[in-house]
């Protein structure tokens, strides 16, 4: 008899434990993770700049290119490139002339790591492992952003003359 109500205690206190662990599960994760709505492939739209004048221009050319991909776990690649980027005369890339390695590193911004999203405080922060602007790597860029259907866009921390680059992404299908 005692063995019977021992088991019955055992049978439901492993119950108990398998359903806590599921609630566990199921719990909405912190405000500062990962969103998973932002998990996939996103395609340049616009990579513009926004001025302390209020004029809004290109900061990349008419037709900049970029792509920006977010795993389900955090991590993030992010390439912005200006179209109208010189090519190097010489077809050689170590013997570039100054105004096209100016030219180059001008018009390209890439940088990869991971990513966190606080949706309630619409703020998306990027920690970045490596850049192609070095004083980036290992920086915490936190930027306010707007998600509406397929379409991404966020304003980058001002520049030191003021400028607020804006980035616009749509998902890629």
């Amino acid at each position: 008899m005692n063995v019977s109500i021992l088991s019955k205690s055992a049978v439901v206190s492993v119950a108990w434990l398998i359903g806590a662990a599921a609630v566990a599960q199921a719990a909405p994760a912190p405000a500062s993770t990962m969103a998973p709505m932002l998990a996939g492939t996103w395609t340049l739209v616009a990579a513009d700049v926004l001025h302390p004048d209020g004029r809004r221009e290109h900061d990349f050319g008419a037709a900049p290119k970029g792509l920006l991909m977010i795993d389900a776990a955090g991590r993030y690649s992010l390439q912005i490139f200006k179209s109208e980027r010189p090519r190097f005369a010489s077809g050689d890339k170590s013997k570039g002339t100054p105004a096209e390695y100016e030219a180059a590193v001008m018009g390209s911004s890439t940088h990869f790591g991971r990513v966190s999203v606080d949706a309630p405080a619409g703020v998306i922060t990027f920690t970045s492992e490596a850049a192609s602007y070095p004083n980036w790597e290992g920086e915490k860029q936190s930027r306010k952003y707007t998600l509406r259907g397929d379409e991404l866009s966020y304003r980058v921390a001002p520049r030191p003359n003021g400028d607020v680059p804006i980035s616009v992404w749509r998902r890629a299908n």
